[in-house]
C-alpha cells in the first residue's frame, strides 16, 4: 500500500496548497491512501466542516485533528456524521467524535487510521499509550489491517520517539505532527514500523510556524499579550512523508518526505 501523510494544514494558503496538488500527488505517486492533519486549516484553528469537506474532495481520505479539535465550534456537531475526520483517540469519554477509523479502499483493503495526543507541555489528556493499545486490540496487522497509521500530536521529540518505538512492529507508521517543522529523523524501525518526529506543516514557511512574523516575535520580545496570531500568507509549502506498505505483513518497505512548493527545498520519492 502506497501511503502519504501531509502535516498540519495552515489557514488558507496552507489548504490551498494541498487541495490543488493532491489530485496530482494521488495520479502520480499511485496513491492508496492519503492522511492530512487538519487541525490548523480554518484561520490556523481548527477544522470548520466546509474546509473539511473541500479537503476530502480533493482527495484526502481521512483527516486528523489536535490540540485544536474544538476551536471551530460548528465541528463538534458535525464530526460525529463524518468518520473520515478523527480527533485524538486519549480525549476522555463522552468526548464527540471518534479516534480511531478504518477505511476500506476500493479494491477491498483495508487500513486503520489514530490519531492521539501527547501530555508533555500540552493539555491534560488521559494515557495516549493506553488508548492506542486499546484500539490495536482490536485489530490485527497484516491480517485483519493490511496497513496502520498512527499520527501523534504532541510537542515533545521524546514523547513521540517513545511511542514510536512502544507501537514498532505493530502498525505501519507513526509520524509525529503538531510542531510544524519537518524532521530528518525519518527511518523505518528495527520492527518494520517508519517513523518521523514530525512531518512538518502545510502552509507559508516564511512564518513563525505558519503564524505572521511581527505578532509572533513581538509575543516572545515583549512577553505580553498582543494581537492575534493571524496565519502568514506568503508562498506556501506542503509537507508530509511516503510510505510503502507490504500488504503481507502490514510493515513499511520504503518511505521517502514529500516537499512542494514555496520556501523548503522541494524533495519527491523515487519508487
Amino acid at each position: 500500500m502506497r501511503i502519504l501523510f501531509l502535516g498540519d494544514i495552515v489557514g488558507r494558503v496552507g489548504r490551498e496548497a494541498v487541495i490543488s496538488r493532491l489530485p496530482t500527488l494521488r495520479r502520480d505517486l499511485a496513491l492508496d491512501l492519503v492522511v492530512v492533519n487538519g487541525e490548523n486549516a480554518s484561520h490556523g484553528f481548527g477544522l470548520s466542516p466546509a474546509i473539511g469537506r473541500d479537503l476530502l474532495e480533493a482527495g484526502a481520505d481521512v483527516i486528523t485533528l489536535g490540540n485544536h479539535s474544538w476551536d471551530r465550534r460548528d465541528l463538534i456537531g458535525h464530526i460525529d456524521s463524518e468518520p473520515r475526520i478523527i480527533r485524538p483517540a486519549n480525549y476522555p469519554p463522552g468526548t464527540p467524535g471518534q479516534g480511531s477509523v478504518v477505511v476500506e479502499l476500493v479494491d477491498g483493503r483495508k487500513a486503520l487510521v489514530v490519531s492521539v495526543m501527547g501530555r508533555q507541555f500540552m493539555d491534560a489528556m488521559d494515557d495516549p499509550f493506553r488508548s492506542v493499545t486499546d484500539i490495536l486490540s482490536r485489530h490485527r496487522l497484516g491480517v485483519t489491517m493490511h496497513a496502520a497509521v498512527v499520527d501523534v500530536h504532541a510537542e515533545a521529540t521524546s514523547e513521540k520517539w517513545a511511542m514510536g518505538h512502544f507501537l514498532d512492529g505493530r502498525v505501519s507508521l507513526v509520524i509525529g505532527t503538531h510542531t510544524h517543522t519537518p524532521t530528518a529523523d525519518h527511518r523505518i524501525l528495527s520492527g518494520g514500523t517508519a517513523f518521523q518526529t514530525d512531518a512538518g506543516m502545510c502552509g507559508d514557511y516564511d512564518s513563525v510556524i505558519g503564524m505572521g512574523k511581527d505578532a509572533a516575535i513581538a509575543r516572545f520580545v515583549r512577553k505580553m499579550p498582543g494581537d492575534r496570531l493571524q496565519p502568514a500568507e506568503g508562498d506556501a509549502s506542503i509537507a508530509g512523508m511516503m510510505v510503502e506498505t507490504d500488504d503481507a505483513t502490514g510493515l513499511a518497505r520504503r518511505m521517502a518526505p514529500v516537499r512542494q512548493g514555496g520556501h523548503l527545498a522541494p524533495t519527491l520519492p523515487d519508487f
